[in-house]
């Protein structure tokens, strides 16, 4: 088949294609025009190649050549994804055999990670003072936020049966419903002794959470996230914090310290720590060992 004919069956194709985005699955001009250029890509890279006529092969290789060219993973996911329902309308209304994007994946995305705070700009946010419950419950979730990595998602479901005093651990519901346990260092654990002081103030009888709000129910993560921001305002940190920060200044300041990364990833409760696992194990006792000599928080005073 020349090329012209090529095109000129391919563009009838993509011009139904489109017509059956807008009007049967009423989708957005903007995300309909998206995926007109993504499908658009697709037909000028494939040439002469008719589309009932590509392969996986095909694809592979376009996405290849779009990855060298400087695409990013997250663009290279989004065309794959529009060529793969592409695909599936022809399929479903053309009579196509098969669909070429069926097990691809496209190059991963590049992860970029938020900017952590500096040791001394997350040893000045949890200098909050006061003896209010506010106070100390804002002081207890912020150094418990930065000693022990956790998600804002695990903050927020802890209950006070998961704080462990006297091993100074903490007990974390993670991701995929897994559990972890984590240190939790010396500054967190008298914070969070002085809040637990309190917490009856405002805790209802029935509430299990650790931290509560003054209405005495579980804290919303938006509550904690707006914490946060306030004392970072109010204690002259000169940008903007959120609770995932504190996690990444966690993994950062105690990575730079040990140069353990698996240590960190074991105390993040990664998923894909079962990966480095396959090579060597990581017991418990070195965990701790690595997280009490290198946590800026978790040192103890040995000054009189």
């Amino acid at each position: 088949m020349k090329p012209s004919e090529a095109h000129a069956g391919a563009a009838s194709l993509l011009a139904g294609f489109l017509s059956h985005l807008a009007h049967e699955r009423r989708l957005s001009p903007h995300t309909v025009a998206a995926y007109g250029r993504d499908v658009r890509l697709l037909i000028e890279k494939a040439g002469s190649v008719p589309l009932d006529g590509l392969s996986v092969h095909h694809i592979r290789r376009f996405l290849g050549q779009l990855s060298a060219s400087g695409l990013s993973g997250k663009s290279a996911a989004r065309i794959l994804s529009a060529w793969r329902t592409f695909f599936r309308w022809l399929a479903r209304d053309h009579g196509f055999g098969c669909n070429p994007c069926d097990g691809l994946r496209a190059p991963k995305a590049e992860k970029k990670l938020p900017a952590a705070l500096s040791p001394d700009r997350a040893g000045r946010l949890m200098q909050v003072e006061g003896d209010t419950p506010l106070a100390l419950r804002d002081q207890a979730l912020l150094e418990l936020l930065y000693s022990s990595g956790l998600r804002l998602s695990e903050l927020t479901g802890l209950a006070v049966q998961d704080v462990d005093f006297q091993s100074g651990e903490v007990r974390v519901t993670g991701k995929g419903a897994k559990t972890r346990v984590v240190p939790v260092g010396r500054f967190a654990l008298e914070a969070l002794r002085r809040w637990l002081a309190v917490r009856a103030q405002w805790a209802a009888s029935d509430v299990a959470a650790l931290f509560v709000s003054r209405r005495g129910r579980p804290m919303s993560p938006r509550t904690v996230q707006l914490r946060v921001e306030y004392w970072a305002k109010r204690l002259g940190l000169g940008q903007h914090v959120h609770p995932h920060m504190l996690r990444h200044s966690f993994a950062s300041h105690l990575l730079q310290s040990s140069g353990d990364l698996r240590a960190v990833q074991e105390m993040l409760g990664h998923a894909n720590i079962s990966t480095t696992q396959v090579y060597t194990h990581l017991d418990w006792q070195h965990l701790a060992k690595v997280y009490d000599a290198t946590h800026p928080r978790a040192r103890k005073n040995t000054k009189p």
